[in-house]
């Protein structure tokens, strides 16, 4: 609170007499007082003091706010105060009071003094760095713009001892990854001042993950739609990249060109365009625009053009291009950065020459951008912009140029008049009555003759109607007639560049002009006028044409010769003054501006006389025409020769560069079909190898084999089968068929086994019949039913293993009858080479096969069995469930009777209980009974009867539940 308090003018020290007073008492309050608190508020009033009293605080008091710095850094309330105070003195920002009452002059001198007091000691520059790396809001923020101020004021002073100090650049990226937005915008500013025109900066900053942290920061406030914010990010991107070809390459090498695309998704509809928005997208294309600036390395240039084409952003800038409510200004600068992004890229010129405007129907995005160039009501920067892409788009692209022309053929222009082409453009821009419209459409269509001696030729084809009923003229003879007609001077410049580029380099165009009776004279006559100052430029061009009408003659006319046209200058303009008039060109500022850069940038319509590439020309042929006029018909006839022998060698060399481009594609396909039949020799090699590794194991396996059978014949003299054959011995095949005897022995077995369980089932089924007849034995044919059926489930399980043993035995037999078949025909090229008898060998063959197939059809028959046994035990199965069945019924039974037995016992127990009440009463009364001991031994003898019967049922309980 005590901070802000500071800040928002918190209570002072009391009124005094002045304010350099007041000040000097601070000053010593902050020098002598032994309390923090003492020397914190003396600080704070002098921060309230500095806005005002600029000078007085800097000069009292800068010394000891530094010592503050110094000596007080526990308390960041105190620091934060010194840090505003010393900007409070070193900034420039001043009020708009206070900027009425002193001049700009005297406030930059003034800060700039007081940042050279601080900076004098380095060491206060490395205090201040420290500081800025404290979190305290109150220390960082206050810090970020005191470094901030003073490198505004001495950058690179600053700059230099922040490069020599310790991580001092590292220090401050640190704050781009401060979570405080104001604390991260301002570091943004810091670093833009910092890496201001220093490379080392800039490169140590790039490599501190500058570009990742910047784009992301771009990404977080919305691309274009972003603030100020987004600006600022910009800003500082230029400044790394601007002229900084390392950080150039870092940047692509990056993938960071990728990233760039998101920026110029605008949307269709293209509404509320902000003047934020404006700013940011101007910068965003500015950005691009330095990655591939004509004035960086052609091959940095060439690699960047292909990643913005192949990530899909030269497409992007298409699309704003061709779309309607854009501001003009952005439109401007959209077509400047498609310009250089296709300049002299083959294949981001032929994506242009495709892209198409949305109209109906569609038309080239080329020529509607023409539509544009020729159109006088556009704005002139835009105008600018339109010729400077046609100019890259023609740049290093024949393919182009050669598109271009074709259109002013008379055979390729079309009859209907439904559409407009190129040619048709430039040729209405270029006899229109608006003066930039010539200039602009000469300077265009001279792009397209460029270094192309072809065009130039076929373009002499060209015939224009100029009116009904006349006969049409040629495009070579309406120039120079527009020429002779004295027409504004930027048209007749426009136009006498365009007839020097065509004449250049072209002998059949030199022809062509000079056959035309009026040129000659006429550009005599335009050189040996005296004109005021506008004109001079003209005849400098009027004398360039004759110098190239005279360099590149070929003596084809008699009339005009090389003699003969030096002897009219000579004549009629003297050799000096025609020098003199042919360097007007090169010494008019102008032509100073136009070599600059390829761009053309004029400040007004009247500036645009001179084209970048025109400069070239006339830097490459002022000399040479210079050294032609002085040169006599000896020296031409000389240099003709020298020309012929040259153009001999030339032919010679073209022809040997021919032969020698021949046999370069020969040793090409040569050494193709070297590496591919190399490639073919190493397989056969390893195919080879491979053949013979296995070679050498058959004849290990032959010879084992033959081992084998040389032991065998030992024991076996009296039979001719003793040869082993396909791989399998004879010992083999009687393992087997002892095995399948075996195995029929156990399926005899069973099939006894299980005859023996049908009849036990038969036996217990005639015995459950038999239960039925009384009580007892159908207790007792219930627990031996019982009993049989557990052990003959047990059986059966056992006889399902079995069998199921005897599937997987057999089953294994086949697996093996095959591995011997395998094998069989595996040694079949081994055993041909043995030399055994051929009659034998194809003997024990077919003896072996038809063992084969009899021991197939062996395992067949005991699989057929084997299915049998299965059924028949399934069958047995369900035979002993109705067993089971039943038994579940008999017990119901027996239970039922047991429990009518107990009942009738309990019946009769109550019966003698009565009974013998009964005669007790009658003994009472005097009645005699008869045979008492008779009767009680009967009595007994039924008790004894019916004990045991209870016996028989218990004994019968206790068995049914141990069953």
């Amino acid at each position: 609170m005590n901070f802000l308090r500071g800040v928002m003018g918190g209570p002072s020290a009391g009124p005094q007499p002045s304010g350099a007073d007041t000040i000097q008492k601070l000053c010593d309050r902050v020098a002598s007082s032994t309390l923090l608190d003492d020397r914190r508020d003396a600080v704070r009033a002098l921060k309230s003091l500095s806005k005002k009293y600029r000078l007085e605080v800097g000069i009292q008091a800068m010394e000891h706010l530094i010592h503050v710095l110094q000596t007080d850094r526990s308390d960041s309330e105190i620091i934060g105060y010194a840090l505003d105070t010393l900007y409070n003195v070193i900034s420039n920002d001043l009020e708009e009071e206070e900027q009425e009452e002193n001049s700009a002059k005297q406030v930059d001198d003034l800060g700039s003094q007081f940042t050279e007091i601080f900076i004098k000691q380095q060491e206060n520059v490395t205090l201040l760095l420290t500081l800025v790396e404290e979190f305290d809001f109150h220390v960082r923020w206050p810090g970020v713009k005191l470094l901030t101020s003073l490198l505004k004021q001495q950058g690179p002073q600053v700059q230099q001892i922040i490069l020599v100090s310790p991580m001092g650049v590292s220090r401050l990226m640190d704050l781009l990854a401060d979570s405080r937005e104001v604390i991260r915008n301002d570091g943004v500013l810091l670093l833009q001042q910092l890496t201001k025109s220093n490379a080392a900066i800039q490169k140590i900053v790039a490599f501190e993950n500058a570009f990742e942290r910047l784009l992301d920061i771009i990404t977080e406030e919305g691309n274009s739609d972003g603030g100020i914010v987004v600006e600022d990010c910009l800003l500082l991107l230029q400044n790394l990249l601007k002229n900084n070809n390392s950080n150039q390459n870092f940047f692509k090498e990056g993938s960071y060109i990728q990233r760039m695309k998101p920026w110029f998704e605008v949307g269709d509809d293209n509404c509320g365009w902000s003047a934020q928005k404006v700013t940011n997208l101007h910068l965003m294309l500015q950005l691009v625009r330095v990655l591939v600036s004509p004035t960086n390395p052609p091959g940095a240039t060439s690699s960047c053009q292909k990643a913005m084409f192949h990530c899909g952003l030269l497409q992007q800038l298409c699309t704003i291009l061709m779309a309607t409510g854009v501001p003009a200004d952005i439109l401007t600068e959209t077509i400047n950065t498609v310009s250089e992004v296709i300049r002299g890229c083959q294949t981001n010129q032929d994506y242009f020459a495709s892209v198409n405007a949305p109209s109906n129907p569609p038309r080239p995005a080329i020529v509607v951008l023409l539509m544009s160039m020729v159109n006088e009501r556009q704005p002139f920067v835009l105008r600018c912009a339109v010729l400077y892409c046609f100019q890259c788009f023609l740049y290093k692209n024949q393919k182009g140029q050669g598109e271009i022309v074709s259109t002013l053929l008379p055979s390729t222009i079309d009859a209907t008049g439904n559409s407009v082409s190129a040619g048709q453009l430039l040729c209405g821009g270029l006899f229109s009555t608006d003066s930039l419209s010539n200039w602009c459409a000469a300077v265009a269509l001279a792009h397209a003759l460029q270094e192309n001696g072809t065009l130039k030729e076929q373009l002499l084809r060209v015939q224009l109607a100029t009116s009904i009923g006349n006969p049409p003229v040629s495009l070579l003879q309406q120039c120079t007639n527009i020429l002779s007609q004295g027409s504004k001077v930027q048209t007749r410049v426009g136009l006498l560049m365009l007839l020097c580029t065509w004449l250049s380099n072209c002998s059949i165009a030199v022809t062509h002009f000079l056959h035309n009776p009026a040129n000659v004279p006429f550009l005599t006559g335009q050189i040996a006028e005296n004109l005021g100052e506008e004109e001079q430029l003209v005849q400098g061009l009027c004398a360039l044409l004759l110098g190239i009408s005279i360099y590149y003659n070929d003596n084809s006319l008699e009339n005009y010769r090389k003699e003969k046209l030096k002897q009219l200058i000579e004549k009629r303009i003297g050799r000096e003054n025609f020098i003199e008039k042919l360097g007007f060109i090169s010494k008019h500022e102008l032509y100073s501006r136009a070599a600059q850069k390829p761009q053309p940038s004029f400040s007004s319509p009247d500036h645009m006389m001179f084209d970048h590439e025109f400069t070239k020309l006339v830097k490459e042929l002022e000399g040479v025409i210079s050294k032609a006029i002085y040169k006599s018909s000896e020296e031409d006839k000389k240099e003709e020769e020298v020309k012929k022998t040259l153009e001999q060698h030339d032919n010679i060399v073209t022809h040997y560069k021919k032969v020698i481009r021949e046999q370069d594609q020969e040793l090409e396909e040569l050494k193709q079909r070297i590496s591919t039949l190399t490639s073919q020799n190493e397989q056969l090699q390893a195919t080879v190898t491979q053949q013979v590794s296995q070679i050498q194991q058959h004849k290990d396996q032959y010879n084992l084999l033959k081992v084998q059978l040389g032991k065998d014949t030992q024991h076996h003299n009296s039979h001719g089968d003793t040869l082993q054959m396909n791989g399998i011995q004879t010992e083999e095949v009687s393992k087997l068929k002892e095995e399948l005897e075996e195995w029929k022995n156990k399926h005899e077995l069973l099939q006894g086994q299980l005859k023996e369980k049908d009849s036990v089932i038969e036996k217990l089924n005639s015995s459950q019949l038999e239960m039925g007849a009384t009580e007892q034995s159908l207790q007792t044919s219930r627990f031996g039913g019982l009993e049989h059926s557990n052990e003959l489930q047990k059986e059966l399980e056992m006889l399902r293993s079995q069998l199921q043993l005897q599937a997987a035995e057999i089953s294994k037999l086949q697996m093996e009858n095959q591995k011997l078949q395998v094998m069989n025909t595996a040694a079949d090229p081994m055993l041909g080479d043995s030399g055994a008898p051929a009659a034998m060998s194809s003997e024990l063959e077919a003896r072996l096969e038809q063992e084969i197939k009899e021991l197939k059809s062996q395992v067949k028959a005991l699989s057929e069995e084997n299915e049998s046994l299965k059924q028949q035990l399934d069958s047995s199965t369900s035979t002993v469930a109705i067993l089971q069945d039943k038994n579940s019924r008999l017990e119901r039974e027996v239970a039922e009777s047991k429990k009518e037995q107990d009942d009738l016992l309990v019946l009769l127990a109550d019966q003698d209980q009565k009974i013998s009440a009964q005669k007790m009463k009658l003994k009472d009364f005097g009645v005699a009974v008869e045979d008492e001991d008779d009767t009680e031994s009967g009595d007994q003898g039924d008790e004894d009867e019916d004990g045991d019967e209870e016996e028989q049922d218990e004994n019968a309980a206790v068995c049914y539940q141990e069953n």
